[in-house]
């Protein structure tokens, strides 16, 4: 069996109003994110998904080299995931990269997605990010964590 070169993404989703959990990763893991200012440039751009795109920004946590969300497509008005996550990412990059004073690239190539089926898979992913700073030794209780919230759904 040959091993594919890159993740194969599906082109359609039979659920009535699928939830994906989407985490993407910086460049060479660059410990660049967990900052105000990358913080409220997240918040601003995934706020900005519905009039450009037609998604909504559900949860999210920002880790130091990588992030972590959910979101879902307006129905009748949402473009495909991967472009939606590539502009994202092309927003935020510039503006990040402005701000830190970094050179590109921040974001790696791909990102990783997965439609969240049931509610259970839902709580199950969303305790995976809510703990993902305290696993990483960032803070003791994962409320104490500056750099997560929700946008439009949670």
């Amino acid at each position: 069996m040959e091993n594919a070169r890159h993740l194969t993404r599906l082109s359609h989703v039979w659920l009535k109003q699928p939830v994906y959990f989407i985490t993407t990763c910086i460049a060479l893991r660059r410990p660049l994110l967990n900052r105000p200012e990358a913080h409220d440039i997240f918040r601003e751009e995934w706020h900005g998904l519905k009039t450009r795109h037609g998604w909504l920004c559900g949860s999210y946590v920002i880790m130091p080299d990588h992030v972590h969300f959910f979101a879902t497509p307006v129905p009748g008005e949402a473009q495909p995931l991967s472009r939606v996550v590539g502009k994202w990412k092309e927003w935020t990059a510039k503006r990040i990269l402005a701000a830190t004073g970094t050179s590109a690239p921040l974001w790696q190539p791909e990102f990783f997605d997965h439609v969240l089926r049931s509610e259970t898979s839902r709580t199950e992913k969303w305790t995976y990010m809510r703990e993902n700073p305290v696993r990483a030794g960032l803070v003791e209780h994962a409320d104490a964590w500056p750099y997560a919230g929700h946008i439009d759904f949670q």
